[in-house]
């Protein structure tokens, strides 16, 4: 009898008394990153000489996965489901390396007393290599068990840390004198004093300074070395902070304990704020699991129902601030529900409006294509599904919305359901305003404090800050 492995939608096990000494089985899997991941996941085995990334050496299989497709010839194939283990001992020949195809393979060489069966295991490589041998004794199943192959849930594992290389490399340039508007509780104190210890900001803290003493006292965090500017109260912290930036003493301003409108309403305001030629708005940037690339979302914090005039500055303002971290040409995504001009849905004609004015150089830096639909904007196989020919289709770095309540819901979706890891920035004012939820966490508030700089750089200088790749090594230390 032989069993090799076949996509199969039922799963027949082999009892004792079917079973035939001779009777073989095998498995083929192809060894990958994923896979060490996951068994050092599961076993708590953290040993760097089976992670992928070590500088130092090659990710090697850990042994006890090569033995594990073992289990899954006895398990899935012969005897199949039911089967239980007594024994394995197994001798181990060669390294297995991410790309080895593998092949496990079982033959009965003895049926002991019922339930027992005695099985000659072993893997070796695609060409006949003997990677590992020993012998296994079962339980085999008395009874026919016959079930649907079960669909395991898909895993998404994380292999990317974005905001952490964009910390590292902001970390380069010195400290941004950064206006820190409220920050008398735990989470947006707790942010900025992480960003300064990063060396991403010069905290100038602004607001009660009871309150602001009682928040660094409840976080154990020692303030003494910090500007304190004592006022009364949120509107006067803010226009405060708004004062400094004007005044040349800050780059930037980081929201703390304050309403997002509270603070706005400063940075807006005709006589004294910080308009800038552009109209403001927010634009989201994610580090999403799934994504080997940051993510930009925009407008989802400011602008509730924009017209076409202004979703002109959202995405020059999104381009600029993906080119700020490092993106030479964003492909740039407007959305809709469709990928089609419909003139019903109006979002779909400001779209094409807009990929047309990038055509002609009014928005500039990026490449625009749109209407575009979520999925085929983010998916190459979608867009090639439905026949879309573009450069953005499918790979997406920035994606605009056709208004507030889409990109919230998108981007919340995202952080809360897609575990993706979010910071913010408002741009389009005289200085980069750090726009974060007062429910954040300090790494939120740290890779906006990053995202603040990179931007104070690119438009200072005009172009994004590479550092020497010394340098940004040094830093990862």
């Amino acid at each position: 009898m032989s069993n090799n492995a076949t996509a199969r939608t039922t799963v027949r096990n082999t009892t004792w008394d079917e079973l035939k000494v001779g009777d073989e089985a095998s498995v083929e899997r192809t060894a990958s990153a994923q896979d060490f991941y996951l068994f050092a996941h599961v076993t708590g085995n953290i040993n760097p000489a089976n992670l992928p990334g070590s500088e130092e050496a090659e990710a090697l299989a850990p042994s006890m996965w090569i033995g594990s497709l073992i289990s899954a010839v006895l398990g899935n194939r012969l005897p199949g489901p039911g089967t239980l283990y007594r024994v394995q001992n197994l001798t181990f020949h060669e390294r297995v390396r991410i790309g080895d195809k593998l092949v496990a393979h079982a033959r009965v060489v003895e049926k002991g007393e019922k339930p027992l069966a005695t099985f000659e295991t072993r893997v070796s490589r695609a060409d006949g290599t003997l990677v590992a041998q020993g012998v296994a004794e079962v339980e085999v199943p008395i009874a026919t068990i016959e079930a649907d192959a079960r669909q395991l849930p898909e895993l998404i594992i994380d292999e990317h840390d974005h905001f952490g290389k964009l910390v590292d490399i902001a970390a380069q340039l010195p400290p941004l004198p950064t206006a820190v508007v409220s920050p008398d509780d735990h989470n947006s104190l707790g942010g900025a004093v992480l960003s300064a210890k990063k060396g991403l900001i010069v905290p100038i803290l602004i607001g009660e300074r009871a309150a602001i003493e009682k928040a660094a006292e409840e976080l154990g965090a020692d303030i003494s070395g910090y500007q304190l500017i004592e006022v009364d109260g949120h509107h006067a912290a803010a226009a405060k902070a708004v004062a400094l930036v004007n005044a040349g003493e800050a780059g930037a301003i980081m929201k703390g304990n304050i309403h997002s409108d509270e603070l706005l309403g400063q940075v807006v305001k005709r006589d004294g704020g910080l308009r800038g030629p552009r109209r403001l708005s927010h634009t989201f940037v994610l580090d999403v699991p799934t994504l080997d690339h940051l993510l930009f979302i925009s407008d989802a914090a400011i602008n509730i129902a924009p017209d076409l005039v202004t979703k002109v500055d959202i995405t020059q303002n999104a381009i600029d601030l993906a080119i700020a971290c490092g993106l030479k040409q964003p492909r740039v995504g407007v959305l809709s529900a469709v990928e089609t001009v419909n003139v019903n849905i109006p979002s779909t004609m400001d779209a094409a409006i807009l990929s047309k004015m990038a055509d002609r150089g009014q928005i500039t830096g990026g490449i625009v294509d749109g209407p575009l639909a979520m999925d085929n904007a983010m998916d190459t196989e979608a867009a090639r599904t439905k026949g879309i020919t573009s450069l953005v289709a499918g790979q997406a770095d920035v994606l605009i919305v056709p208004n507030l309540e889409a990109g919230n819901m998108l981007a919340k979706e995202l952080t809360f359901v897609g575990r993706a890891e979010a910071a913010g920035l408002v741009l389009g004012a005289k200085a980069p305003v750090m726009l974060t939820s007062r429910a954040d966490n300090d790494r939120a508030r740290l890779a906006s404090a990053a995202l603040a700089q990179l931007y104070y750089y690119w438009r200072n200088n005009g172009r994004a800050f590479v550092p020497a790749a010394g340098e940004l090594a040094e830093a990862a230390e």
